[in-house]
């Protein structure tokens, strides 16, 4: 079956009015020359990320929090063939050192792309929200298992047991999701409200042209 053409828009949810983003009220160019790091410390552009191909890139909160490691969990079982067939890169952006990229890889067995902005000038440039609002009709992501209790204190424990007692980046911020390019086009944008906020993977990507999958227990692909 032919992939879906992508959608040029947000994609609403109900209860959600202020996560909305008009893809052509964002100034990609803004933050095209700002520098991220891979987990060697490498740096390079965030534009070199988007420039010859579509991308899914997520901003995640921090690597520490329970709701990002649970949803990069279900990221990583996106199989790395059906990104190579559409040219579509997967790509993670934390706000923490590099030196924390391995561990948080190796917690969440995601393999594929992974950088991130430890002044967080991308999150600032593009207006991601610092802080958690919370609607009448509570956010719920389907990628999140963990309940608040245990998920924080899971947190809480990873923090205490790491070589260096820190957060992995600052508690208060939020994340997104944006579907970028070829080129500096924005198809797509997304940015959190609070922690279970999260874009649900399929949806993003449907968007991106590829086909769904199950995340239940195992990465089958839903034909549609």
């Amino acid at each position: 079956m032919a992939p879906v053409l992508p959608v040029t828009r947000q994609i609403a949810r109900a209860g959600h009015q202020e996560s909305r983003r008009d893809p052509h009220d964002l100034c990609i160019s803004d933050v095209c020359d700002c520098l991220i790091s891979d987990r060697h410390g490498v740096c390079k552009t965030f534009n070199s990320l988007f420039q010859h191909d579509r991308a899914i890139i997520i901003f995640v909160r921090n690597f520490l929090c329970y709701t990002c490691k649970e949803y990069v969990e279900d990221l990583g079982k996106i199989p790395r063939h059906m990104l190579q067939e559409s040219n579509v890169r997967l790509i993670v952006i934390g706000q923490s050192s590099c030196s924390h990229i391995e561990a948080f890889c190796s917690l969440t067995g995601y393999t594929h792309e992974i950088y991130v902005d430890p002044e967080r000038q991308i999150y600032r440039k593009l207006g991601m929200r610092r802080g958690e609002t919370y609607m009448e009709t509570p956010s719920s992501s389907p990628h999140v298992k963990s309940s608040l209790l245990v998920g924080s204190l899971k947190s809480m424990w990873r923090a205490m047991t790491s070589p260096a007692f820190d957060f992995q980046g600052d508690p208060l911020q939020q994340g997104g999701a944006l579907i970028v390019g070829p080129g500096p086009e924005v198809h797509f944008a997304h940015f959190d409200m609070n922690r279970l906020d999260h874009m649900p993977i399929n949806w993003l990507l449907q968007i991106a042209g590829l086909q769904t999958l199950d995340f239940s227990d195992s990465h089958k692909i839903i034909h549609i």
